[in-house]
C-alpha cells in the first residue's frame, strides 16, 4: 500500500514537473513573429485553435485546457497580437488577458495639408483604408461631421492603433483632439481679439503654422496678422497662394501666381480665407488667440529661419532689399 502511495506521489509529481515545463517552454514558431486575430465572441476553446492555426506548433486541447484550469479564461479579449519567439503558454494567457495587442503607430506632422493626411493614411502599416474609397465629404459625414471641411480638423499627434483597425478610426480620435485643443485655445482668447469664432481662430492658426520659420516668432506673426485684421488690410501671406494653387504649384511661387485669384488667394481677397490651410499645433492655436502685442504689420524672412518684423512699409522695404536682396 504504501509503495503504490509513493509511486502514485512520484507520478503526481513527475506529471506536476511535466506541465511545470510546458507551460513555461517556449512555443516553437512558424515564424520569427506571428499575427494572432482574435474577434469578439471567439470561446477560448476557438482562441487555442486560433493559435495554432496562426502557426504555433501547440496542440490545441492543451491549451485550451491551460485557459480553463487558469481560471482566466472568460478574461481573455478579443484584438490583434503579435507572438514573438519565447512567448510559453504562461505569457500567452497574460497577454491575451491584459489585452496587449500589436500596436503600430502613424504621425501626423503640424502644418501638414490634409492631402498629406490621407497619403500617411495610406502608407500606415496595418491599417485598414476604409477612408480610401470616400471623397472628403463622405469622409466627414462618415465621421459625423457631414458639410465641414476636413482642412485643418484633425489635430497633428502620433497615434497608436491595433493592427487592422480602421483608418477612420484614427481620423476620429484626431478629429476629437483637435475640437478640445480648439476649444481650450479659444477660452484663453485676448480680450481684443479680432476673430468672431472657434473656427476664425483655427483658420488663423493654420496660416501661423505654416509662416513660422522659428518659434520665437510664432507670436509675433501672429500679432502682425491681428494687427492686419483690425486695420482691414489684406493679409498678403504666400502659404495661402500656394495652398489655393492646389497640387499644381511646383514650388516655385512666381508674381502671377499672387495675382492668380482663389477663394485662398490672400493677395486678391480681404480677410481670412474660407478654410484652415494645414493643421496647426497647440503653439500656433494659443498664439492666434494671443497674439504678441507689437505695432508690425509687416515680416520678411531672414534666410536662417526667423523673421524681421517692421511697423511701417519703408521700414518693410528696407528689410526686404537687405535679407532677400542683399542690398
Amino acid at each position: 500500500m504504501r509503495r503504490l502511495l509513493i509511486i502514485g506521489l512520484l507520478l503526481a509529481a513527475s506529471l506536476a514537473a511535466a506541465v511545470a515545463w510546458w507551460l513555461n517552454h517556449p512555443l516553437t514558431l512558424a515564424a520569427p513573429t506571428l499575427d494572432l486575430s482574435i474577434e469578439p465572441g471567439t470561446s477560448p476553446r476557438g482562441v487555442a485553435q486560433a493559435t495554432a492555426d496562426a502557426g504555433a506548433d501547440v496542440q490545441p486541447t492543451l491549451l485550451y485546457w491551460w485557459f480553463r484550469l487558469s481560471g482566466d479564461a472568460r478574461q481573455i479579449r478579443a484584438g490583434s497580437y503579435e507572438l514573438v519567439s519565447g512567448v510559453t503558454p504562461v505569457t500567452l494567457l497574460r497577454m491575451l488577458v491584459r489585452g496587449e495587442e500589436s500596436l503600430r503607430t502613424v504621425t501626423l506632422v503640424e502644418g501638414w495639408n490634409w492631402r498629406q493626411v490621407r497619403q500617411a493614411l495610406v502608407r500606415a502599416e496595418m491599417l485598414k483604408p476604409d477612408s480610401q474609397s470616400l471623397d472628403d465629404e463622405a469622409v466627414m459625414r462618415a465621421l459625423g461631421r457631414p458639410g465641414l471641411p476636413p482642412e485643418g480638423r484633425f489635430y497633428p499627434d502620433t497615434y497608436t492603433y491595433a493592427k487592422g483597425s480602421s483608418d477612420l478610426a484614427v481620423l476620429r480620435r484626431a478629429l476629437v483632439a483637435m475640437d478640445r485643443r480648439l476649444d481650450a485655445a479659444w477660452a484663453q482668447r485676448a480680450p481684443d481679439t479680432p476673430l468672431k469664432t472657434p473656427e476664425e481662430a483655427l483658420i488663423l492658426a493654420s496660416i501661423v503654422e505654416k509662416e513660422t520659420g522659428k518659434p520665437a516668432d510664432r507670436a509675433m506673426i501672429a500679432g502682425v496678422f491681428t494687427n492686419r485684421l483690425r486695420a482691414g488690410m489684406m493679409l498678403q501671406t504666400d502659404p495661402t497662394v500656394i495652398y489655393g494653387l492646389g497640387a499644381s504649384f511646383d514650388g516655385n511661387l512666381k508674381k502671377r501666381h499672387l495675382q492668380t485669384d482663389t477663394p485662398w488667394n490672400t493677395y486678391t481677397r480681404a480677410g481670412l480665407p474660407p478654410t484652415p490651410i494645414a493643421m496647426p499645433g497647440s503653439a500656433a492655436l494659443l498664439a492666434a488667440v494671443q497674439p504678441a502685442q507689437t505695432r508690425a504689420l509687416y515680416f520678411v524672412a531672414r534666410g536662417d529661419g526667423s523673421s524681421q518684423f517692421s511697423a511701417t512699409l519703408d521700414e518693410h522695404n528696407r528689410a526686404v532689399n537687405r535679407f532677400q536682396r542683399g542690398q
